[in-house]
Order: structure tokens, then C-alpha cells, then sequence
């Protein structure tokens, strides 16, 4: 029997951070925390994803499957009446997967890009738009999120991107692969 690889405890603390990193960037999820689209605890909801996560990808006596994984984050979302056809669950799960393979080999960086670029769009600070359901919402282009010294992925900013909202009320998240030339 193979004995699965273990995270060291550098790891360990590297792959959480990772994971707060990665869904705060997933701007699906940000708009369903804001806009509170799983009820006034939404917030703690997307708590309890992050460790789920966490406590899924830890697991030393199961082979992981990224398919697995793409269920975990569509359920979740269901959960917050949010339908995700932008090809973002499978992207984030592909990610979450790439960092924890990286932290069983020591090596962590996708997560340092990860916090390379938060660091770097921190001072662009982040807008709010309000709009009717009438009105259509439109973000700046640059990717915005806020930075805790101790990263909580709930306390992020959007992400920012383009974003409408049909005539049954639906926000339509476009797929940053499906933007042509967008940048």
C-alpha cells in the first residue's frame, strides 16, 4: 500500500492561505457574499466553504478527484441560489488542486503569485455600484480585493468583472476565458 504524502506544518498553513487567496479572487462567490444571495449568513457560509475545502484536500487516505472537488464548489454555490455556467468552478477547483499538489512537494509558488497580485491591486481599493434591477453593473476592469494580514477570504473584494443582469433579475457573470482580448 502507498502511504499518501503528508503536508508539513509550513505547508499546511500555506494551503489555507491559498485557499482564502483563491476564493476571494472567484468573483462568482464575492458577488454571492455581498449581495447576500444565501441568506444574511452568507458570509459564514463561505466560511465554513474555505474550511471545507481545507478539511477535503487534507484528507490522507482518499485519492482526490478534481471532479469531486467541481461538485463540493457547484453545491456550494446551489446552496446560495447562484448557477455558475462560466467554466469559474471548474477553473477554481483545477487551482485549489495545483496548490495542494504544490504543497505536498514544498513548493508554494502559485501561491505567492496569488499574494503577488493582491498586494499589487490593494491600492486600487474597490467600487461599489448599486443599481435596480432596471440598471446594468459594470465594474472597472482591474481586479480590486482587500488584504487582511491575516487573509480571510470573506473579508476580500470582488474581484472585478463584467457583469449584467437579464430581464428575470439573473446577474450574468461572464467567464474572463470567454472575454475577447478583454484587459
Amino acid at each position: 500500500m502507498v502511504v499518501p504524502a503528508q503536508l508539513t506544518a509550513e505547508a499546511v498553513n500555506e494551503l489555507r492561505e491559498g485557499i482564502d487567496l483563491l476564493l476571494g479572487r472567484w468573483s462568482a462567490l464575492q458577488m454571492a457574499i455581498q449581495n447576500e444571495w444565501g441568506g444574511r449568513d452568507t458570509h459564514q457560509k463561505a466560511q465554513q466553504l474555505a474550511l471545507d475545502i481545507y478539511h477535503w484536500l487534507i484528507r490522507p487516505t482518499e485519492t482526490l478527484y478534481v471532479d469531486d472537488l467541481e461538485n463540493l464548489l457547484d453545491d456550494f454555490m446551489l446552496s446560495l441560489n447562484t448557477e455558475i455556467d462560466d467554466g469559474s468552478i471548474e477553473e477554481i477547483a483545477e487551482n485549489l488542486m495545483i496548490i495542494h499538489e504544490e504543497c505536498l512537494d514544498g513548493s508554494f509558488a502559485s501561491i505567492e503569485k496569488l499574494r503577488q497580485s493582491a498586494s499589487q491591486t490593494t491600492n486600487h481599493g474597490m467600487q461599489v455600484v448599486n443599481c435596480d434591477d432596471d440598471d446594468l453593473a459594470s465594474s472597472s476592469g482591474d481586479e480590486s480585493m482587500g488584504v487582511d494580514p491575516c487573509p480571510n477570504m470573506v473579508d476580500m473584494a470582488v474581484g472585478d468583472q463584467a457583469q449584467t443582469v437579464d430581464a428575470d433579475g439573473w446577474t450574468v457573470v461572464s467567464s474572463r476565458r470567454n472575454r475577447s482580448g478583454a484587459h
